[in-house]
């Protein structure tokens, strides 16, 4: 039987990551001690195993209890879905090593202004292959994992605050 601080210490995990598992029915400790501390068993552990693999592969908490619910209907959709987003992340980010190749290259070769403002930044892009719906993809991303910077980097290309909002949504 392995407590919650030797379990998660295993995992690489905090203690109150396993405390919230608990707390959600995700992982429920087979038993207490007669102190009253959580005891995991072996089919604990791995349990605890496969929700870490399936948190490496990116699935978020509710697909993970679906999963292990063994919604029939909902695993194979659950997988799927996950896979076409890897797909399109990895898209993004081909397109986006592809686009700082280009600029790299283009400043290499000393053509890079001074400043980069909107139609400086447009005009890379689509030197880098992107259409407009890549293009927005690459700002629904970018605005999805840090709004303040994109906010910030939209600003600095000299777009007004009004086309900036608009761009954003």
């Amino acid at each position: 039987m392995f407590r919650v601080t030797e379990l998660a210490r295993i995992f690489g995990l905090s203690r109150s990551t396993l405390l919230y598992y608990d707390r959600i029915g995700l992982l429920t400790p087979s038993g207490r001690s007669e102190a009253g501390y959580r005891l995991y068993s072996q089919s604990n552990r791995d349990r605890l195993s496969t929700i870490c693999s399936f948190r490496q592969a990116g699935l978020s908490i509710e697909d993970i209890q679906r999963v292990l619910a063994k919604e029939e209907d909902s695993n194979t959709a659950i997988l799927n879905r996950r896979m076409r987003e890897l797909s399109e992340e990895i898209r993004t980010l081909q397109v986006q090593q592809h686009l700082l190749g280009k600029m790299l290259q283009v400043q290499s070769q000393g053509e890079l202004p001074v400043t980069v403002d909107k139609e400086a930044w447009v005009e890379m892009l689509r030197a880098a292959g992107m259409d407009e719906a890549a293009m927005n993809r690459w700002h629904t991303e970018f605005e999805r994992r840090a709004p303040e910077a994109h906010r910030q980097f939209l600003l600095s290309l000299g777009i007004s605050e009004e086309e900036t909002l608009a761009i954003r949504k």
